[in-house]
């Protein structure tokens, strides 16, 4: 495996995850005028503005045929079900459950590539998970969470994007390794798979929640969502994933809950706990650890990135 990759792959990965991190504050704000299909709608459009010219500007052309399908399911998993289900359970459960929650994402990862693209669990990566795992947990505080019954219609929700976050990050590894296709575009028709979901269910959901008032904090909010969130990110992660094996871009999502706190603690007044500390050095130990003596994985690298 080129190392080099690698490296520029845990860099791609760890950006995007960190620019998560900030996404939940944005999101209940926004959330509490637009309702969360609406908003999932309004970002990937968003999100379509800003790449879909990017990619026009470089030659790429839309894949025909089966690879397009493929595509287009592979959004409909990911950016429709996934985001989808991430919005609606952070609207109807808390911000310690929905970090809690999607923080299983990478053990999901995990699982569909080893089911899907055969990819080898080694010792040093399922220590590495763990480590990881480990300083997600302490900053988290699993006690500070409240499964309780009027919640757990949004635990639920919860529990399906961190799944299908998991299988999609799998399937944009899978199509890198077995498609042409170069990741802006497969980021542009995953977006446009998600239209194919948000926009009936938006529609539907319209009828019963119509959109509040939007002012300049909310449009500020929908703006990063689409913009920094969606079009930038997305496609940081999407990179991450044609350059590292699964199993080791996983590591990268914990990122999220890190620079969450940190985040929280350098804008909102919140103290740099012990347990931030801990945490953040358990999870970059596990991330240095899963980038470090890869050069045995037998994957092939991608045709284009």
């Amino acid at each position: 495996m080129d190392n080099s990759g690698l490296w520029r792959g845990a860099l791609y990965g760890i950006t995007a995850a960190s620019i998560w991190g900030s996404m939940y504050v944005v999101s209940d704000l926004v959330l509490l005028v637009v309702p969360p299909f609406c908003l999932l709608t309004l970002r990937i459009v968003l999100g379509l503005a800003v790449l879909l010219p990017l990619s026009w500007r470089q030659g790429h052309s839309l894949p025909s045929g089966r690879s397009l399908r493929r595509l287009l399911g592979v959004g409909i998993v990911g950016l429709g079900v996934s985001l989808g289900s991430q919005f609606l359970g952070t609207d109807l459960s808390t911000a310690v459950n929905g970090a809690l929650v999607t923080s299983a994402s990478p053990a999901f990862v995990v699982l569909f590539a080893v089911l899907l693209l055969r990819e080898r669990l080694t010792v040093q990566r399922l220590s590495a998970i763990v480590l990881a795992s480990a300083g997600v947990l302490v900053i988290l505080d699993p006690a500070a969470a409240d499964f309780a019954s009027n919640t757990f219609a949004g635990d639920v929700f919860l529990a399906v994007a961190a799944v299908s976050w998991g299988l999609y990050s799998v399937l944009v590894r899978r199509v890198s390794l077995h498609q042409s296709t170069p990741t802006l575009m497969v980021t542009v028709v995953a977006l446009l798979g998600g239209l194919l979901v948000s926009i009936p269910v938006s529609l539907l959901e319209m009828a019963q929640r119509p959109v509040g008032a939007i002012t300049f904090e909310i449009a500020l909010g929908i703006l990063y969502l689409g913009i920094v969130s969606t079009a930038f990110a997305l496609l940081l992660w999407n990179r991450a994933f044609s350059l590292a094996p699964a199993t080791v871009a996983s590591l990268f999502f914990f990122a999220q809950p890190l620079a969450g706190a940190i985040l929280a603690a350098l804008f909102l007044g919140q103290r740099m706990t012990e347990t931030l500390w801990l945490g953040g050095v358990l999870i970059a130990f596990g991330v240095l650890l899963s980038l470090f003596r890869t050069g045995d994985d037998a994957a092939k690298p991608p045709a284009a990135t």
